[in-house]
């Protein structure tokens, strides 16, 4: 496998090879290079790789091979080919990658998911569509409708389907499943291969050829794992000190309220952040998503929610403000820091109530966390994890979630937040790379699973400005110690 020099050598057309060159895709990565000649050759495949790990190419290159070379006609209403997901944002995440070669192909996509109207995509459908990109429960109510046939599709994917099975899709996957031909090749794509994903493999896989590019347990070796042993009213503190610092941060709450109200409480720390979670409407959490990947936003706080799928790009810092129940939902939402080949940081907030539980979930995890207990909001080991000057900004990000865009008090303003943001992404990446480098040397129909009903949220409010250089961190006088999620109450995406 390490002989493998490109695409070409793995049997990927030229044309996408190309349109993966001009993208600076050029080698790879280990599910790749071990998928692509059984699934170009149109064999079932069950392929396990951990997130980041290059997983959405190796199912959409035979994807669109395969349909290019059947060269069957569209016809309206029966999709040729089905990519099912488990959230809206992972089904756009799956057509944003894969317009540029459908297109190179001459193919046609269309997404299909909760959360907006359906107008759109039954129209799609019924003007004919090579490749549909799912969520569970909108297909399956559109199907219900008459709007849609799987019965000529040639090609199933599956991506991310133990995260399928956790949200408590699989009734529904098997529904879609069994819709599809016999016949026709399915790909199944996910971080874990457990009990949920044994089921759908047995039932639905013709002989599979069965390709592990990685442990689940293996830590990436460029994501350095921290736990602060913080006292309860010292975490909103600790946390603004963390997110202040140059570049981008995901912080990772228990519930959706907790990720609500800890967002307010960044943003009136001076913190610009965005929320994801499924108490968000569509159109919400794609502003949101937006506002992070632009850099106005430089932290988003998620649920589970956010932990598979997401990509964004140069995120150094995650923060498990609650530690998850188990050691595999640690390890998806460690994974989107240090994403193809670079270097992160996961730092595990711990109270000491959580001393046995964290101590639990690292062992399971295969993690071996460097373990500091901070006496207070200021210890020196925070600007280590987070290097740079600390920057806020008077309101935080200035934008609720339902409004169309943030706001701004004029084009002074504006140029320090777009300085800022910059400043932020490139500083923090210079500066913690050749710190740790020292260091070694001497990471529902988009459906929300049922009884959540999505709602607008806030993020904050106020003009912007920049406090100087060196100015006193909030004291966190005023936060609750309990207005996010404690860590012991049950999850919610």
């Amino acid at each position: 496998m390490s002989s493998v020099g490109s695409f070409a050598d793995l049997g990927v057309p030229t044309s996408l090879a190309a349109v993966l060159e001009t993208r600076g895709i050029t080698v790879p990565t280990p599910i790749q290079a071990a998928t692509l000649p059984d699934s170009l050759a149109g064999r079932d495949v069950l392929g396990r790789g951990r997130t980041g790990s290059g997983k959405t190419y190796a199912f959409l290159l035979p994807l669109i091979a395969r349909l290019a070379e059947s060269g069957r006609p569209r016809r309206p209403g029966r999709p040729r080919a089905l990519v099912l997901a488990p959230t809206r944002e992972l089904v756009g995440q799956i057509d944003q990658a894969l317009a540029p070669l459908a297109a190179a192909a001459g193919l046609t996509t269309r997404t299909v998911f909760g959360g907006v109207g359906q107008h759109p995509q039954v129209q799609g459908l019924r003007r004919g569509v090579d490749i549909v990109l799912a969520c569970p429960g909108r297909l399956e109510d559109l199907i219900g409708q008459g709007h849609c046939d799987l019965g000529a599709v040639e090609v199933t994917v599956l991506d991310e389907a133990d995260h399928m099975a956790d949200l408590g899709f699989l009734p529904s996957v098997r529904r879609l499943l069994a819709a599809t031909p016999q016949q026709g090749q399915r790909l199944l794509f996910s971080a874990t291969l457990d009990k949920g994903v044994n089921v759908l493999v047995k039932q639905f896989l013709h002989q599979p050829v069965t390709h592990e590019a990685d442990s689940v347990q293996s830590p990436i070796v460029a994501m350095d794992h921290h736990v602060l042993h913080v006292a309860r009213e010292h975490r909103v503190p600790v946390l603004v000190d963390l997110a202040s610092a140059p570049g981008r941060t995901v912080v990772f709450t228990r519930t959706k309220h907790g990720a609500k109200a800890l967002t307010r409480q960044l943003n009136r720390s001076g913190v610009p952040t965005v929320e994801l979670h499924g108490n968000l409407s569509q159109g919400a959490r794609t502003r949101n998503m937006d506002a992070f990947h632009a850099g106005r936003a430089t932290t988003l706080v998620a649920t589970d929610i956010a932990a598979r799928g997401i990509h964004v790009d140069d995120v150094a810092l995650v923060v498990h403000a609650d530690p998850p129940a188990e050691h595999k939902a640690y390890l998806h939402r460690s994974g989107r820091t240090a994403r193809a080949g670079a270097s992160g940081t996961v730092v595990t907030l711990m109270t000491s109530e959580q001393v046995r539980d964290v101590r639990d979930l690292t062992r399971a995890a295969g993690i071996k966390p460097t373990i500091t207990r901070l006496d207070g909001p200021r210890h020196p080991v925070l600007n280590t994890l987070a290097p740079g000057e600390r920057v806020l900004v008077a309101g935080g990000l200035g934008v609720t979630a339902d409004e169309p865009g943030p706001r701004s008090g004029g084009g002074r303003n504006r140029g320090r937040s777009g300085q800022r943001s910059g400043q932020r992404s490139g500083q923090r990446s210079g500066q913690r790379s050749g710190q740790r480098s020292g260091q070694r040397s001497g990471q529902r129909s988009g459906q929300e699973p049922s009884g959540q009903r999505p709602s607008g949220g806030g993020s904050g409010g106020g003009n912007r400005s920049r406090r100087g250089r060196g100015q006193s961190q909030p004291s966190g006088r005023g936060h609750s110690a309990a207005s996010f999620s404690s860590g012991r109450g049950p999850r919610s995406s």
